[in-house]
């Protein structure tokens, strides 16, 4: 056990120093200004929308009016009239006309019901520059300067950005919004720049109308859960184009997330990821954890070095956290950010857990099984109403009592 505790306290440290490494290659990067483009093709936003997301009504007003050299568009895709988003979407084309349209989803040709959505709208989109934006998205004003300048160039086949979080006034949104400026969109750059291997994250994605229709369209993807990631793959391998990581970060907007929301989030993008990635680059990916991994190694080898790397990590990885999250929203350091991280590791590393054994997930009322590059197939059973997106990982918990009882019923609310 204490060669064991010895091996974890040394993944811990590692672990801090590749976080470090990355995120000085992220400052670096988002320090550069966006491009500008010496031609301005006409761009179609698609942005599917499900549910009143937080500030739904803001983060569609945020997009009628970026400033542009060329014709561009919005596209508000709602799966049917019955949804919240349809009335918030409604609004926004009576009052910007002339720049947004409402498309309702015709059929389902798959079990991915984001991807469903997007057929219909790339089919209605008047331009062949396609952008893909969630509802929960806002973004630079330079944003559609720096895609199109991006895809004008020689070899680039897809623009994807940097995720960072704002707006958060709860636990959970905060959480959240770190996760993605700390984890998500230092990785994103890591990745790019050591790995050469950038990774697609459809919050915000481009690329050209040709470019998908030699995929197969949208619905090429229509039975992969991860079809951002599935894309950029795609794109590199078949179509040899090049995946640009941008310079401008986006941000998600979490406001009023709870602290099990977010917990039930990720237990779902666990699954998502674990099969979507080898199983040796997920294993890897728990040096991005150190903390837990630190606390194990002490356990199993309460010493003064143990106590000491303990100690390093748990201020350390907090503090490039914060400094992360502040440095994406282009504030000042946040010791509040500093003062969340713990939490949200612990979370996290439970979710990292239960995503080597889960293969299932519940997502917007369907129970659907997760095979190998994430691919959909639905189960026998159909989802129960209200029920979480947690299968597979409540099943393999011992009885909880008192205090942990208490925690995991919080989680689920």
């Amino acid at each position: 056990m204490a060669t064991i505790g010895l091996v974890l306290l040394a993944a811990a440290m590692v672990g801090v120093s590749a976080l470090a490494f990355m995120l000085a290659l992220t400052v670096w990067h988002v320090r550069r200004p966006g491009l500008v483009p010496s031609e301005w093709p006409g761009i179609s936003i698609l942005k599917p929308l499900c549910g009143a997301d937080d500030d739904l009504a803001a983060n569609i007003a945020s997009f009628a009016t970026l400033p542009y050299g060329g014709d561009y568009e919005l596209i508000l895709g709602v799966r049917s009239p019955e949804d919240p988003a349809w009335p918030v979407a409604e609004e926004a084309v009576r009052r910007w006309p002339h720049r947004m349209r409402l498309v309702r989803q015709e059929r389902e040709v798959g079990l991915n019901p984001k991807v469903n959505q997007l057929i219909g709208m790339a089919r209605a989109a008047r331009h062949d520059l396609l952008v893909i934006s969630d509802s929960n998205i806002r973004v630079p004003d330079a944003y559609l300067a720096d895609i199109a300048a991006h895809l004008c160039r020689p070899g680039v086949s897809c623009v994807t950005h940097p995720v960072a979080g704002a707006g958060q006034r709860t636990l959970g949104a905060f959480l959240d919004n770190v996760h993605l400026a700390a984890t998500v969109a230092t990785g994103m750059v890591a990745a790019d720049r050591v790995a050469r291997k950038p990774l697609v994250v459809g919050k915000s994605m481009a690329l050209w109308r040709q470019d998908l229709k030699l995929l197969g369209g949208f619905e090429s993807v229509a039975n992969v859960l991860a079809e951002d990631h599935a894309l950029g793959n795609r794109i590199r391998r078949e179509l040899r184009g090049r995946v640009a990581v941008s310079s401008l970060p986006v941000w998600n907007i979490a406001v009023e997330k709870s602290v099990g929301h977010f917990f039930r989030r990720y237990l779902r993008w666990s699954v998502i990821h674990r099969t979507a990635i080898s199983f040796p680059t997920y294993l890897a990916e728990s040096l991005l954890n150190p903390i837990p991994l630190a606390v194990i190694g002490f356990a199993l080898r309460p010493t003064a070095g143990a106590a000491t790397t303990l100690a390093v990590c748990a201020v350390l990885k907090p503090t490039l956290d914060a400094v992360a999250f502040s440095r994406l929203r282009r504030e000042l350091f946040s010791w509040r950010a500093f003062g969340v991280v713990w939490v949200k590791d612990l979370l996290l590393f439970v979710t990292w857990v239960h995503g080597l054994f889960a293969r299932t997930v519940v997502w917007r009322g369907n129970r659907l099984r997760v095979h190998s590059g994430s691919r959909l197939v639905p189960l026998a059973a159909p989802a129960r109403s209200g029920e979480r997106d947690v299968t597979g990982f409540s099943e393999k918990l011992p009885a909880l009592h008192g205090p942990a009882a208490a925690l995991m019923s919080d989680l689920r609310a």
